[in-house]
């Protein structure tokens, strides 16, 4: 009957939402007979230095978008739409979530204050919980509305819309300058935060019509030009210090471009603004997708493909709904690309839902958040279908609303076997996973020290037993003051389980990187060989290579060597790093014990004997728990070459 029940509601969202997504359709066929956008012809005629559209770029767009504003859904008067809605499942959960926040006043604007301590002390914890809090407020204050459409929700909906007009800064304090430019009105930014204020206001003054004053509407549509559509058109055209992600290739890109454009095809009545911000769009996004191997490998994690590329796909879909399906960002200009990344997820993972912590990603998958990402992966790339939906922003359930079709989930998990390897060519990183009952596996990486996120951790791994990550990579430090300098040990190579010569860590850059000089995937045993001289500035190196082995026979043996040649006598040393308890047994042995596995590191060198010293990180907050531990294994003396080699076998 659940079954039944649910499609009964998702049959009549779609008929009702059928006549306005038609309607549109026919409405501009009608005006002008239009062809598809190529995106590998439109990227071609970009302007070599500037994000802004080329004259030709913004011809060919001509032929392809509408001349009015974009229409995220039918505004409140459409009662046949919203009441349909309202009915369904998810109609019916967001209202009781909207009623239970009725109450809450905003929690913005703050004291400067507090902006300038949250900005000098890097200090999220005392600003951005407000911003978000407030935004998840009246996004569901303003979608209640349209659910209900009984007035209630109006006053704390204006409330809320003068309290961030109010703001001096839409940017989260840690994203001001030095000497808080963005507050002082001294510039104006686009970050994480301001993309999400303008994108909800926008959303607000289009669905709520004349529900709203028209002083209001007009307050803001102008705090939206001008926080939002002037400084990015303006970045566009000009590198400036305002919006430099705009040309990135992180998770910044897609999530703050993806704001814009939703807030100014929304929002603004200038034709040429609208055309602008779209193809500035589609040259910005060319530049985010790079960030991604062609395999569809993320370097900055699991965690942040889920954020950056959830945006990205809602900023596809809203763009290929206003296009009426003319601009297809869902395939771009590679769309076997595009479906490698749609499915790094399930690549990505090393076994029972652990992946691997490099650079500031996470060790296991989440089951909490926006999994829309997955939703649409799974549409558009044939990735595993969630059994669930999990929403964050008003824009991803418009979307959902708008296209029911779109957001099936399955009634089971789906399992999927698991590959015995998985490598990453393009940015060098491997995963072996072991098939014993208890699977023992490792995920290696090369990459290099310029990726987004960066740590200095060419060479880095981490081990997996069963369900627990044993030992290697500790993962990021907590974003405070001072998480993002290279000398944090928990980014710097120290914090890392690769070697140090001479003291000399691992320089930055993407020079300074690995290089798979061999690979040999077999059944019952993977190795492959890393060059990671090139990730160290020192000229008396030659040769230091990494050899990763793991022989799946029995309960498992995974072997780490390293081994060097110097033109002189130099000290040598890498190290264990784990967040479990251990036991130094002695100069060979290390016991590392987690809360259902064990694993016994021996250790072995040639050329010189070694001593180990353990030291607690000294970094107080990491994502991943803690305390973390590093310990040291070192040459007892200098020498020209040698090797030290880590043998870890399941207890």
């Amino acid at each position: 009957m659940a079954l039944k029940q649910k499609l009964k509601h998702l049959l009549i969202i779609a008929l009702v939402a059928l006549p306005f997504l038609i309607g549109s359709c026919v409405q501009n066929k009608v005006a002008k007979q239009k062809s598809n956008l190529d995106i590998s012809a439109f990227l071609a005629a970009a302007s070599p230095d500037t994000i802004y559209p080329s004259a030709a770029q913004i011809d060919m767009l001509k032929k392809v978008m509408p001349e009015e504003r974009f229409q995220p859904a039918p505004n409140i008067s459409n009662r046949n739409y919203w009441n349909a809605i309202a009915k369904s499942t998810s109609g019916q959960e967001y209202l009781a979530k909207a009623n239970s926040l009725l109450d809450r006043a905003p929690e913005v604007p703050i004291s400067d204050s507090i902006y300038r301590r949250a900005n000098k002390e890097g200090n999220r914890g005392i600003y951005k919980p407000r911003y978000y809090r407030t935004m998840d407020r009246l996004e569901h204050y303003v979608l209640g509305e349209c659910l209900e459409n009984k007035g209630r929700f109006l006053p704390q909906i204006q409330t809320y819309v003068d309290s961030i007009i109010a703001m001096k800064s839409w940017v989260h304090p840690n994203h001001d300058d030095g000497n808080n430019g963005i507050l002082e009105g001294r510039r104006v930014s686009i970050d994480l935060g301001a993309r999400k204020f303008g994108s909800v206001l926008a959303i607000a003054s289009s669905l709520l019509d004349d529900k709203l004053p028209e002083d209001l509407h007009a307050e803001i549509a102008s705090e939206i030009q001008r926080r939002i559509t002037d400084t990015y058109l303006t970045s566009t055209k000009h590198a400036d210090e305002n919006n430099t992600w705009i040309d990135g290739t992180s998770n910044w890109n897609s999530v703050c471009t993806s704001g814009t454009v939703l807030a100014t095809i929304t929002n603004s009545n200038d034709y040429d603004k609208r055309l602008a911000t779209i193809g500035s769009a589609i040259n910005s996004m060319s530049h985010y997708l790079t960030g991604f191997g062609d395999d569809g490998y993320c370097s900055e994690g699991l965690g942040y493909w889920g954020y950056g590329f959830s945006h990205y796909l809602y900023l596809a879909q809203i763009v290929f709904d206003y296009s009426d399906g003319h601009i297809d960002m869902f395939k771009f200009d590679n769309p076997e690309k595009l479906k490698n990344v749609g499915n790094f997820p399930e690549n990505f993972v090393i076994q029972d839902g652990r992946c691997a912590p490099f650079a500031d990603g996470v060790s296991k998958t989440s089951s909490s958040g926006s999994n829309f990402a997955n939703m649409l992966s799974a549409y558009h790339y044939d990735a595993i279908l969630p059994t669930e939906i999990r929403m964050e922003e008003a824009a991803e359930q418009l979307i959902a609303w708008n296209h029911p079709a779109l957001f099936e989930v399955s009634s089971q998990a789906t399992v999927p076997e698991l590959p015995s390897h998985t490598y990453f060519e393009d940015f060098g990183m491997v995963i072996s996973r072991g098939k014993q009952q208890n699977p023992f596996s490792i995920a290696l990486k090369a990459g290099h020290n310029d990726e987004n996120h960066n740590h200095s951790d060419v060479g880095t791994y981490t081990l997996v037993l069963g369900g627990d990550v044993m030992s290697g990579d500790i993962g990021a430090p907590s974003y405070t003051a001072g998480a993002f300098s290279p000398k944090n040990p928990a980014r710097s190579s120290w914090g890392h389980p690769i070697p140090r010569l001479n003291e000399t860590l691992q320089s930055n850059g993407k020079a300074f990187k690995g290089v798979f000089l061999d690979t040999d995937f077999t059944a019952n045993t993977d190795k492959v060989v890393v060059d990671i001289k090139p990730a160290y500035e020192f000229p008396a190196l030659e040769i230091l290579e990494r050899t990763m082995s793991n022989d799946k026979s029995g309960s498992g043996t995974i072997t780490i060597e390293d081994y060097f040649v110097a033109s002189e006598p130099i000290t040598f040393e890498t190290a264990i790093m784990t967040l479990n308890s251990y036991e130094v047994v002695d100069n060979q042995t290390v016991i590392l014990t987690s809360k259902h596995q064990k694993v016994k590191a021996e250790i072995k060198s040639e050329g010189f004997k070694v001593t180990i010293k353990d030291e607690q990180v000294p970094v107080k907050h990491l994502r991943e728990g803690g305390p973390a531990f590093r310990i040291g294994i070192k040459a007892n003396k200098a020498v020209n070459t040698g090797k030290i080699i880590i043998v870890y076998t399941p207890l």
